[in-house]
């Protein structure tokens, strides 16, 4: 284990940090608010910190998965350490533990919060809240990578570390070539979402926080009410950006390079936008209004959209929906957006490899002596990609099922304690029950909250990376 170049890889994350925290710091100093003095210092203590750690470059630059896997979980937790510190010392969140779950939910992109009445939150602190799912939502590291020029090769372990979805590969031969491609297509979808929402009529800070949620597939609302007070144009727009954060990047990469017939061959997106209508379908027939189909048809997109995309925004409290569209729902917030995305769960190319494993087997009891291989996109999925999702479904299940079990001490009501583990470990945001479009976790014990942090985490890093923390071969020196 190369310890000091994991210490000196934090030391730029809280650089980094360092530079976040000048937004909301401009932003208080724009609107009046004292509370900008609180990330300014911050931001200085951040960054004098990170400072002091990289002055001294260390003279072992090489690491491998293992590190490439502890530096990435370490990055998400030293963000969330520090960026936790203004909501307690604003005194928006004064237990430390609350607002570690606010911050963790927010770099995680999950969007579920602590915080019963966003009226009288400054707006320093609502735009941290937001702008932290845009830097969750591509990755802190991905981001590093796209800026800084690190150690070469081996920068990929730290992309493959931090990237959603069962594989991950270069777009580009270079890894910082790679990670500057795909922040570019993320800064500009961003830039297109929030002009088109100005041009709407939305007042600027409102734009902002909204495309942060938005291109971070996050969800943290800045309103009561969530979108429901936006136009319904406004809402449109809102669904679509969920539904085009959540495709992989790869789509936008070849449109980029002119290669438009290969997205065609991509299977998960096919499926993706086949599981997102068919179940806007199934809602609406379920509890849509033949009087009024057309808001009917909008607020069943607008739910699937940012469930399944695991964004969280709403328009309405599906709370109220039949149980059917309810367990739609339920099954989407599982389901998840494609790897690549910004989005979470599980990931469709999941889904699609497990669909193909089970009948390859069905085909293979009734034809035993035939060889069945497992495609993708017209490619053969390697063993060891299909060992890791089998892995990583046995691991999904154990920590849901532990994590309900620890919740469920909270004595809270069954709908709400299972679905808040859902929502946090699939980094969805609201889930049934008190949780739902309309409630909050402000009611579950700082035990339950400690739990809900894990599950963020564990979710949004595919599980493996925090996992590796617990194991004593991880930090053995061989």
């Amino acid at each position: 284990m190369n310890y000091l170049i994991i210490v000196y890889i934090m030391g730029w994350v809280l650089n980094f940090e360092g530079a976040f925290m000048l937004l909301p710091a401009l932003t208080a100093f724009i609107y009046g608010e004292k509370e900008g003095y609180v990330f300014l210092a911050c931001s200085v203590l951040s960054f004098a910190a990170g400072v002091l750690i990289t002055l001294k470059k260390p003279s072992n630059k090489r690491f491998y998965a293992r590190e490439g896997f502890v530096i990435c979980s370490l990055t998400w937790i030293v963000i969330s350490l520090v960026g936790a510190l203004p909501f307690v010392i604003t005194g928006v969140l004064p237990n430390y533990i609350d607002a570690l779950f606010e911050i963790v939910s927010g770099f995680t992109t999950t969007g579920s919060s602590v915080i019963t009445d966003l009226t009288p939150v400054p707006h320093c602190i609502l735009l941290w809240r937001s702008f932290s799912h845009w830097i969750g939502g591509m990755g802190v590291l991905v981001f590093i990578l796209a800026i800084l020029p690190l150690f070469g090769g081996v920068d990929m372990y730290l992309m493959k570390a931090e990237s959603p979805g069962p594989s991950v590969g270069k777009l580009v031969p270079n890894v910082k070539k790679t990670a500057s491609y795909l922040y570019k297509i993320y800064l500009g979808m961003t830039l297109v979402q929030f002009v088109i929402l100005l041009i709407t009529g939305m007042n600027p800070f409102d734009a902002v926080c909204i495309t942060f949620g938005t291109a971070g597939t996050g969800g943290f609302a800045i309103h009561n009410d969530s979108c429901l007070g936006y136009t319904l144009p406004q809402q449109t727009i809102i669904a679509v950006f969920m539904l085009l954060f959540g495709i992989n990047f790869n789509v936008y990469f070849l449109i980029l390079r002119k290669k438009v017939k290969e997205i065609f061959k991509i299977e998960e997106v096919k499926w993706f936008l086949i599981i997102v209508f068919t179940a806007v379908a199934a809602i609406v027939i379920n509890s849509g209004s033949i009087n009024d189909l057309y808001l009917s048809i909008h607020h069943a997109f607008f739910s699937v959209a940012s469930v399944i995309t695991t964004t969280g925004y709403g328009t309405v409290d599906f709370n109220l929906w039949p149980m059917f569209s309810k367990n739609v729902l339920l099954i989407i917030m599982f389901i998840g957006a494609c790897a690549g995305s910004t989005g979470g769960g599980m990931k469709v190319s999941r889904i699609l490899i497990y669909a193909k494993t089970v009948k390859k087997e069905i085909v293979g009891m009734i034809h035993q002596k035939s060889i069945k291989i497992i495609k993708m996109d017209g490619k053969t999925v390697e063993h060891s990609v299909i060992r890791n999702v089998n892995v990583y479904l046995v691991s999904y299940i154990m920590i849901m099922a532990i994590s309900f079990l620890i919740v469920s001490l909270d004595n809270i009501d069954f709908e709400s304690t299972f679905t808040a583990v859902v929502a946090t470990f699939n980094n969805i945001g609201p889930g049934l029950g008190k949780v739902g479009p309309t409630g909050n976790f402000s009611e579950f014990s700082n035990l339950s909250k400690l739990v809900f942090i894990f599950d963020m985490l564990a979710g949004r890093l595919e599980i493996f990376p925090i996992l590796l923390l617990f194991s004593r071969a991880t930090w053995s020196k061989k």
